[in-house]
């Protein structure tokens, strides 16, 4: 049997990755607050819906992808929330990268009307979800992963199942720290190297020879390469704003479950203090 799909959140990740699921053939129901990301999928083959609750009714397996804890509780809630519309069988994938709790109370919540909510997590960017290249860490009931997999290989190249409701967050919260740390990195041993009186380009040849220096760290140091009436634009720094707010909310969830561990990660800390230096939303003269 043919996966109805249904996604809710159409920003610069789901986007993508609703059209990935309409260009597979799956009948998809799409649900975001912006009307017009709506009209765009629907032009893509995709059925606009007027609430989430609504996209669960016409799906099997819908996905979650907007911003934060708060908004993913609110389209679970309520008389037009997901919860109200899904019917027993629908399967929820939360890919936002939220609390574990968060994906813990909504899927005790969900349970009992006999809606499986799992945490599909994902990495890889906007590239990787237009590409279809994306990997997903679900964590949850195996069985509902396993009936999920057609839908999340629409736009990834591998799923893990990575244990129980939760994990899949957690798992999330620890690669997202390793990236951080590797943007703090690069940023951090290039400006030593200028004002050392370093050329970056040496820097960069060598360190990429013996490996320190990965292509996605490679790319994300282009952005301090920018002039700086590129990079102080107001384009330019509204977008990297962006990316700083969502960097600093990971960050935080990162603190948090790190607390609840009974461990503590100072090199985090001092990262989520800087995430607007390393991303270049700075004076460029105190560069």
């Amino acid at each position: 049997m043919t996966i109805r799909a249904g996604f809710i959140g159409l920003g610069n990740i789901g986007l993508p990755m609703a059209k990935r699921l309409a260009a597979a053939g799956l009948a998809t129901t799409v649900f975001d607050v912006v009307t017009a990301r709506v009209a765009e999928l629907e032009a893509a083959g995709a059925r606009g819906a007027a609430t989430p609750g609504a996209v669960a009714a016409a799906s099997d397996v819908v996905g979650v992808c907007v911003r934060d804890d708060a908004d993913v509780r609110a389209v679970f809630a309520g008389d037009a929330g997901i919860l109200a519309g899904a019917r027993r069988g629908t399967i929820v994938a939360i890919h936002s990268t939220v609390q574990p709790a968060t994906v813990e109370a909504l899927a005790a919540e969900a349970s009992p009307l006999g809606v499986a909510v799992v945490d599909a997590c994902i990495t890889g960017g906007a590239a990787g979800a237009a590409q279809g290249t994306l990997t997903v860490m679900a964590g949850g009931d195996a069985d509902a992963i396993d009936r999920a997999r057609p839908f999340f290989d629409c736009f990834a190249k591998k799923t893990v199942h990575t244990g129980a409701i939760g994990s899949g967050c957690k798992t999330k919260l620890c690669n997202n720290l390793m990236t951080y740390l590797a943007w703090t990195s690069i940023y951090e041993a290039t400006l030593l190297a200028r004002a050392a009186g370093l050329s970056q380009e040496v820097l960069e040849e060598v360190t990429g020879s013996n490996g320190n220096l990965t292509e996605p760290m490679r790319l994300f140091i282009a952005l301090h390469k920018l002039p700086d009436a590129v990079r102080t634009g107001p384009e330019m720094q509204a977008r990297m704003r962006g990316f700083v707010e969502i960097a600093e909310k990971d960050l935080a969830a990162t603190l948090a479950l790190a607390r609840e561990c009974g461990i503590t990660l100072p090199g985090t800390a001092t990262a989520s203090q800087i995430m607007a230096r390393v991303y270049a939303l700075e004076d460029p003269k105190r560069r």
